[in-house]
């Protein structure tokens, strides 16, 4: 960075989560094009990071040549401390909201995106729960990292799991993320796929701990111990090559704002059996069979995702024309860099008006 910021991007949570990847991703493309800085938590790719006094030290400087600086946030936390600098402090700031979620926000969070001063959704749908909406911008995936691999096999011996390939569902284990639907899937599944391990890449929390528990217990019951793994958190750093040794992306939320796991999967070439939440059906292209990238399932029901993976990994000439469709849709119309170009054009028409 060569002056002050203009633009401060922040990352409070101290997990990395679907949030964080997306921020990341963002960020390490506008370092190059923009006086950004990070404030909060370090992500990979991205300028060393700002704690907050030093963000609103920094936030008082009006920027040489432009009108007022841009804080740029995420989560309800950031909201709030970008309120109280412009609000309170009277910093010369305006404050950009990235909203995701394709529900009605709870009474709090309304209010603080109500004080926004543009409003990007990621989705047509997420832009009709909140106000002030500037822009319709997907996120993308960071395509310098994800990418296929140039032997599977080789890529999944080195994960040192069981087996030929993987079945990949990341994410927390939670219920709200369908953690128990995706080990039913694989219960009935895996039998009929004797080369596969299925692997849940995702934290779980305190509270979710006995939720866990009892997914360990069917697994045990089921006699798949050796064939369905918890491999815990992964560092992000890890996650590509772990999914270029995978064949598959299974996520079966019962919610999801977004979801950002199965548009990393297809630019490694995974194609992706989803539930019909978040934004998976548009970015699969599932209406399409001709350039679809996998298949959305009705929520809840792991039976159709069991069927819809078989039929997938037993059929050759499918999972190729899934596999190259997947990459091809991530690849031309999914990427970091456009996302980043497209909220870039948000920051320049604010400091216009």
């Amino acid at each position: 960075m060569n002056q002050k910021p203009t633009v401060f991007v922040t990352n409070f949570n101290p997990r990395f989560t679907g949030v964080s990847a997306t921020t990341a991703a963002v960020c390490k493309i506008q370092r190059s094009q923009l006086d950004v800085a990070l404030v909060g938590k370090p992500l990979s790719g991205c300028p060393s990071p700002l704690n907050k006094r030093k963000a609103i030290s920094l936030s008082k400087i009006q920027p040489a040549d432009k009108p007022f600086n841009i804080w740029h946030v995420r989560r309800n936390s950031e909201m709030q401390l970008a309120i109280f600098a412009r609000d309170i402090l009277k910093l010369p700031i305006k404050i950009v909201f990235t909203s995701a979620a394709q529900r009605r926000h709870s009474a709090w969070p309304r209010w603080l995106i109500s004080r926004m001063d543009a409003v990007i959704a990621t989705s047509e749908e997420a832009a009709s729960f909140v106000p002030n909406v500037v822009s319709v911008i997907p996120h993308g995936v960071d395509l310098d990292c994800f990418s296929p691999s140039k032997d599977q096999k080789e890529s999944w011996s080195k994960t040192r799991l069981p087996g030929e390939y993987g079945i990949i569902n990341v994410g927390r284990v939670r219920p709200e993320k369908g953690t128990d639907l995706f080990v039913e899937a694989m219960i009935a599944a895996l039998p009929r796929l004797p080369e596969a391990t299925a692997i849940i890449a995702g934290a779980t929390k305190p509270k979710d701990l006995s939720f866990r528990k009892k997914l360990v217990a069917r697994i045990e019951q089921s006699g798949l111990t050796e064939r369905i793994k918890f491999l815990g958190e992964i560092p992000s750093q890890d996650l590509p090559a772990l999914l270029q040794g995978c064949r598959a992306l299974v996520a079966l939320p019962r919610y999801e704002g977004f979801g950002l796991t199965p548009l990393e999967a297809m630019a490694c070439g995974l194609p992706v059996i989803a539930s019909n939440t978040g934004y998976f059906k548009e970015f699969l292209n599932a209406h399409d069979e001709e350039k679809a990238c996998g298949q959305i399932v009705p929520l809840e029901d792991y039976k159709a995702a069991s069927k819809e993976i078989i039929s997938l990994l037993l059929d050759g000439e499918r999972f190729d024309k899934f596999s190259q469709n997947a990459l091809l849709r991530a690849n031309e119309n999914y990427s970091a860099f456009e996302e980043a170009s497209a909220i870039n054009r948000v920051y320049e028409k604010l400091w216009k008006s």
